[in-house]
């Protein structure tokens, strides 16, 4: 028998977590529930295979969470709730390592259609290779990291696999419907900014952030990945 997927919920709104925790578990998910973000931080360390984060917790926000958890190399996607509609919320929670956010309220079957993108990931490559050379770098397909002066810098899911695509297709110009759609798994084109936000982290990870000679914005079109 398969092993179910594990998710866990944090979430201080017990409404909510009942809800999410049923719903999850019918649709044959093994769910944990944290009600605050100590617990959830402490919960957040064992393996989980998704983790859906509120942004507004008591005891630690969803931001210092998901900047906690990415600092200790713990790549699990991370689903991020909130509240707000502040584009900023998003964008910093996005730049801390969150993989995705979804506004509250929310329809059950978009946060399921959510997890189920964001657990569509693929390790090893097509032809069989666990290491690609990027700039000065090294993607290591295996621990789904970046090695950067010989130091491992720690890829969020969405960010691994960002970066992966853009290789598989470097010297391609690369629309942001296109990465929305291979990477996140989704196509709406009002989570372009999504893009936008993890290609700048990629760039400060690679070390590029301010030559951005190894991931071209190309105007109007997208972005492109070097030939080396």
């Amino acid at each position: 028998m398969a092993r179910k997927l594990r998710v866990l919920v944090v979430e201080d709104d017990a409404t909510i977590s009942m809800t999410l925790r049923d719903r999850l578990e019918s649709e044959g998910y093994d769910v944990g529930v944290a009600g605050d973000g100590i617990e959830g931080l402490r919960l957040a360390t064992a393996r989980w295979d998704v983790i859906v984060l509120d942004l507004m917790l008591p005891g630690l926000d969803g931001l210092t969470i998901c900047r906690e958890l990415r600092g200790r190399g713990v790549a699990t996607p991370i689903l991020m709730l909130t509240a707000k509609e502040q584009t900023v919320d998003k964008v910093v929670g996005l730049r801390v390592g969150a993989d995705d956010y979804l506004t509250k309220p929310f329809e059950m079957i978009e946060l399921l259609a959510r997890l189920e993108a964001l657990l569509r990931r693929t390790v090893r490559s097509p032809t069989g290779a666990t290491a690609y050379p990027i700039g000065d770098c090294v993607l290591d397909l295996r621990r789904q990291a970046l090695v950067r002066e010989g130091n491992s810098v720690p890829l969020s899911t969405q960010e691994y696999k960002l970066l992966k695509y853009l290789y598989e297709h470097q010297g391609e110009v690369l629309d942001r419907d296109e990465l929305l759609s291979a990477v996140w798994g989704y196509d709406e084109s009002t989570y372009t900014r999504t893009v936008d936000v993890h290609i700048a982290s990629l760039r400060q990870k690679l070390g590029d952030r301010h030559r951005q000679s190894i991931i071209l914005t190309i105007r109007g079109r997208g972005y492109k990945l070097v030939r080396e």
